[in-house]
This record gives structure tokens, C-alpha cells and sequence, in this order.
């Protein structure tokens, strides 16, 4: 999950030097959401975890 997130960032960078704004948004927007995704199930991993100790 963290991979695709890294691979967003570089393609919007990349599209938003090439000028190519509305790809660049695009692909950032669709970075963040699936970073909060991966914050999310990070967290979830960590609690299941201590519970099962």
C-alpha cells in the first residue's frame, strides 16, 4: 500500500514539471487517500496485535 502511495507522489511530481496540471492533482489526490488508508490499517495492525499478547 505504501508502494503505490510513493509511486502517486512521483507521477504527480512528475506530471506537475511536464506542466501537466490536472494529471498532477489527480495522482495526488489519489496518494493521500491511499496514505490515510495505510495510516489507517498501520493502526489497526498495531492494536490487534497487543491485543492478542
Amino acid at each position: 500500500m505504501l508502494r503505490w502511495t510513493v509511486t502517486f507522489i512521483i507521477l504527480a511530481l512528475i506530471a506537475g514539471i511536464f506542466g501537466f496540471s490536472g494529471i498532477a492533482a489527480g495522482a495526488a489526490s489519489i496518494a493521500k487517500v491511499l496514505f490515510f488508508v495505510f495510516i489507517i490499517l498501520f493502526v489497526v495492525a498495531l492494536i490487534r496485535g497487543k491485543k492478542s499478547i
